[in-house]
């Protein structure tokens, strides 16, 4: 990889969201490793090298501890720090919680929430040695509000936007600063992949990951805390969803997932 461009290293960036952000990586001249655990990630190399940058793809599942050692070690390997980390990857599901599979609910904790801790763990580390770096983690607009029938899925959500603020705080002055990305519902395989496809919120308006990840590539360039990105629905949601009281957001959530509502859209 070329010494002269930054690098940039995205997780979930087989398609949707990550996909975009990496393409925005590319678009400004950063050489990329991209992360998927799906063999349509070296599809998605092969079109981001379209934008005259070099591309390494990664195919791990960072669900597991090997997973994303496998990950850390491919950068390593590259022999460059990364200059932004944008840390993507997550999934859901969607249903009742006692209907579930026990192992369907801890692998979202643990692609959510644990491979995140652990990558910031450890390529934190050379960011901060290097005295400079950007590190974007991409929660969600459920992050506000407790969720019936999707109820782990956003309590991981939670965790991730309350973890990027703390993170910042605490390297305030180190030269590497933390942006919080919180998307509405995007047009992306996530509502397929999570079982919500029955309900209102499956069927709702979802924004174009292009726009989500280009006013996350812009806040992430400027330093800023958090950004609330897609349409001016999105973001007017999830402003008056501060003023709800937690027992109101929660029965409303309960209405938009739980399976088979009525099929009337928002």
């Amino acid at each position: 990889m070329s010494t002269l461009r930054p690098l940039t290293v995205v997780t979930g960036a087989s398609s949707g969201i990550g996909f975009e952000l990496a393409r925005e990586a590319a678009i400004h001249g950063h050489d990329l490793i991209v992360c998927a655990e799906d063999h349509a990630i070296d599809g998605a190399a092969a079109r981001l090298e379209g934008y005259e940058v070099e591309v390494h793809a990664v195919r791990t599942d960072l669900s597991t501890y090997a997973g994303a050692e496998t990950l850390v070690r491919e950068v390593r390997a590259s022999r460059r720090p990364p200059h932004t980390v944008m840390l993507n990857a997550g999934i859901g599901h969607g249903g009742a919680f006692l209907d579930a599979e026990l192992a369907d609910l801890t692998r979202v904790i643990d692609l959510n929430i644990t491979s995140t801790v652990h990558l910031c763990r450890r390529l934190l580390e050379d960011l901060v040695a290097q005295g400079e770096g950007r590190i974007l983690v991409t929660s969600s607009v459920a992050a506000e509000t407790p969720g019936p029938y999707h109820a782990v899925y956003n309590a991981s959500e939670a965790f991730l936007r309350s973890f990027g603020s703390a993170l910042r705080t605490e390297l305030d002055g180190s030269g590497v600063t933390v942006t919080v990305l919180i998307p509405g519902p995007t047009d992306t395989r996530f509502f397929v992949r999570s079982g919500l496809l029955s309900t209102r919120l499956g069927r709702s308006r979802k924004d174009d990951p292009a726009l989500v990840a280009r006013q996350a590539y812009e806040a992430l360039v400027s330093g800023r805390a958090e950004v609330v990105a897609g349409s001016l629905h999105t973001r007017a949601q999830e402003l008056a969803m501060h003023v709800l009281p937690e027992r109101a957001k929660a029965t409303l959530h309960r209405r938009l997932a739980e399976p088979g509502g009525s099929r009337s859209h928002l």
